[in-house]
């Protein structure tokens, strides 16, 4: 990775299964320069790895598109 990614790490309300983490990193991959996306179901945590910060707005966007909720 090149040093011109940015990380965040965002909670996500409402995840029960497996099916919950692929929608919720499906969703959020198809955002713009998102690279990466790692949740953690036990933490309800979304690790995402992009070339700029993502917005709060597009990002709480996709996780509701997916069915959940940003913390």
């Amino acid at each position: 990775m090149s040093s011109s990614t940015s990380t965040q790490t965002f909670t996500v309300t409402g995840m029960t299964c497996g099916h919950c983490v692929a929608s919720v990193t499906e969703e959020v991959s198809e955002l713009a320069g998102v690279e990466s996306v790692d949740v953690d179901l036990a933490t309800g945590s979304v690790t995402v790895t992009s070339t700029t910060p993502l917005e709060d707005d597009a990002l709480r966007a996709a996780v509701e598109d997916a069915g959940y909720a940003l913390a």
